[in-house]
C-alpha cells in the first residue's frame, strides 16, 4: 500500500518563457523526463506540477531540478546532458565529485600562491578565520586571485565540493543589448576575468572539463535567484556594481559549510545615477557581525605592472584636485 501513496512537488517558475527553456524544443525534456520516472507533470498557474508515487515525483524533481540548473547557467542543455541526469543521482555524484580527479592531472603544480603585500596577508587569513569575507580595494590588488586561489585550495584538499563565480553584467558605458549573440554570448565577456583567473592554476584545457562535471560553475550574478548553495566556495566579483537588493538576494544563498568572498573596487561604481551600490551599504550593518569580516585593500597592495599604481596615484590626486 505503502508503494501506491500518491505525493505531490511544485517547481515555482518565474515566467512561461522559463519554462520553454526547461522543456525543451516540443517538450521534449519533458517527455523524457515523464518517460523515464512515471510521473505526472504539468504547468499550472506558473508552477510545475509533479504528481506519482514517492519514488516517482523524487526522481521527477531531481531531474527538473538539475535541468533548471544547467539552463540557468549556461542557457540551454548540451547533447547528453538529460541522458546523464536520467541515469540517477548516484552516478551523477560519481562524476561530479572532486576525488574523482588527481590534483596532479587537473591543477597545476606549481600553483601555490603566496601574498605579496600585508593587506594580501591579512585577507588570506580572514578568509581561513571567515565564513564571509568582503575584500574592497583598487583594481591590482589581487582581489580575485587570492580569492580563487583560496577556493581552488579548498577543493583540492576537499573541504568543498564545488566553486561557484559569480559577476553582475553591469556595463561601463557600453550596452549590453548591443552585443552579438545569444544570453551567454552577451555575458561571456562579463565573466572573463574570472577564466583569466581560473586559468592561472588549471592544468591546460581542464577548465571546461570542471564545467561540465559542475564542480566549478561560473555565472552572472542575475542566475543566482532561488538557488541554495552547500559545500561550496562562493565568489561575487566587482560587488560595487550590485544593488542593494542583489546583494541581500546573493549573501542569502549561502547554504551549509559554505564560504562566501565578496570583491569589489566602491571608486569603479558603474550603476545607474541614482542607484546605492550594495557593498557601500553592507559596510555600515554587517560589519562587527561574528564570521563576517571586511579587508580594506590600498594601492600599497597593488601587485600588476608599476604602471598601475601610478596610474591610481594620478587618479586620486586628479579627483583630490577637483
Amino acid at each position: 500500500m505503502l508503494g501506491r501513496t500518491k505525493m505531490d512537488r511544485s517547481i515555482t517558475l518565474e515566467n512561461r518563457e522559463e519554462a520553454a527553456r526547461l522543456f525543451g524544443t516540443y517538450d521534449r525534456n519533458l517527455k523524457e523526463i515523464r518517460k523515464a520516472t512515471g510521473a505526472q507533470i504539468v504547468l499550472r498557474n506558473g508552477a510545475i506540477r509533479i504528481r506519482g508515487s514517492r519514488h516517482q515525483v523524487e526522481q521527477a524533481f531531481a531531474a527538473l531540478t538539475r535541468v533548471k540548473e544547467i539552463v540557468d547557467t549556461r542557457g540551454s542543455l548540451a547533447e547528453g546532458d538529460l541522458s546523464q541526469i536520467l541515469e540517477g543521482p548516484a552516478t551523477r555524484s560519481k562524476a561530479a565529485a572532486p576525488g574523482s580527479y588527481v590534483p596532479g592531472q587537473v591543477f597545476r603544480a606549481d600553483s601555490a600562491v603566496a601574498p605579496k603585500s600585508e593587506g594580501q596577508r591579512q585577507y588570506l587569513a580572514e578568509i581561513d578565520r571567515n565564513d564571509i569575507v568582503f575584500a574592497i580595494g583598487p583594481a591590482g590588488t589581487g582581489k580575485t586571485f587570492l580569492a580563487v586561489s583560496k577556493a581552488v585550495e579548498r577543493l583540492k584538499a576537499g573541504d568543498i565540493r564545488r566553486m561557484v563565480l559569480v559577476r553582475p553584467a553591469v556595463e561601463a558605458g557600453e550596452r549590453l543589448g548591443f552585443l552579438p549573440g545569444d544570453i551567454q554570448a552577451k555575458v561571456n565577456p562579463y565573466l572573463r576575468p574570472i577564466y583569466d583567473s581560473l586559468n592561472a592554476f588549471l592544468e591546460f584545457g581542464q577548465l571546461q572539463r570542471l564545467i561540465d562535471n559542475d564542480v566549478i560553475e561560473i555565472v552572472p550574478l542575475a542566475f543566482m535567484r532561488g538557488r541554495t548553495l552547500d559545500e561550496a566556495f562562493i565568489i561575487l566579483d566587482e560587488a560595487q556594481n550590485t544593488t542593494s537588493e542583489q546583494m541581500k538576494m546573493f549573501l542569502t544563498r549561502m547554504g551549509a559549510n559554505s564560504k562566501i568572498v565578496i570583491t569589489g573596487d566602491i571608486t569603479q561604481i558603474d550603476l545607474p545615477q541614482g542607484r546605492t551600490s550594495g557593498l557601500v551599504e553592507v559596510r555600515e550593518f554587517l560589519r562587527g557581525i561574528p564570521g563576517i569580516a571586511f579587508v580594506h585593500l590600498s594601492k600599497a597592495d597593488i601587485v600588476r605592472h608599476p604602471l598601475v599604481q601610478r596610474i591610481v596615484d594620478a587618479y586620486e590626486q586628479r579627483k583630490q584636485r577637483r
